[in-house]
């Protein structure tokens, strides 16, 4: 098991000094952030394959939530949150400080003025308790299994994170999870080979956090993936069989 050194505790400090940071005014749906001329091609491209407003309203984020957007990429995700949460509201981007990239976040940071990004190491992605009403995971709840000495991706303990996740969330507050949908088996394995996960996986993991499985849509079932290659292979990438879940503390 690793161990979670102070700048885990930092990190989490970060999260709880920001939420007395001030906001600028200035929103718009979800839908209006979509149509956004700003937004690049590459983002548009995948609206399709991720139905961003489907999954947002499934999630029921309210105007003026507080949200996590754990392991945010590029953004993708989080500049709809924050239209979704508006100015009364707030974005939290945690990611791995190797894979932030600053140049990228520019445009998202200067279009939207209650995001905050806290770029830290992979075992300080820890958020402080009672901090936010709702965790968002998009494509990254198996990357808890996975590791890589190439990119610095350390093992976590995943119960650990999950821990601090229940921590992190208000009473009554929930963790949405979409993944790629993977065969059974040994997450860490499978993780390692084919960047998937088994839902049951994530069912079970969630609820030994104390977790509950509020409910779940198929709305990126995708019948024509048959789960056995990997999800950057051509042939599949973009087109995975997803899952969606609502879990509730």
């Amino acid at each position: 098991m690793i161990g979670y050194p102070r700048a885990g505790i930092t990190a989490a400090a970060i999260v709880g000094a920001l939420l007395a940071a001030p906001l600028q005014a200035g929103t718009a749906d979800v839908q209006e952030a979509l149509a956004n001329p700003e937004r690049s091609e590459a983002e548009r491209a995948l609206d399709e394959s991720r139905m961003p407003a489907e999954v947002i309203a499934f999630s029921g984020i309210e105007e003026g939530a507080v949200v996590a957007d754990f392991m945010a990429g590029g953004g993708y995700y989080t500049a709809l949150l924050a239209r979704q949460v508006g100015p009364d509201g707030r974005v939290y981007a945690v990611n791995p400080a190797g894979f932030h990239d600053p140049k990228v976040w520019e445009p998202v940071l200067r279009d939207n003025a209650n995001i905050r990004v806290m770029p830290v190491a992979p075992q300080a992605m820890l958020i402080a308790p009672g901090s936010v009403d709702t965790i968002f995971t998009h494509l990254v709840f198996h990357d808890l299994y996975w590791e890589s000495e190439q990119y610095k991706f350390p093992r976590l303990d995943v119960d650990f994170v999950l821990a601090n996740w229940f921590a992190a969330v208000k009473p009554g507050g929930s963790v949405i999870v979409v993944d790629h949908v993977g065969p059974a088996g040994d997450p860490r394995e499978i993780t390692q080979s084919l960047h998937r996960i088994d839902p049951e996986t994530v069912i079970a993991a969630m609820s030994r956090a104390g977790f509950t499985l509020e409910k779940r849509s198929d709305m990126l079932q995708r019948s024509e993936d048959d789960g056995a290659k990997n999800v950057f292979d051509p042939e599949i990438r973009g087109k995975t069989d997803r899952f969606v879940m609502k879990f509730r503390r």
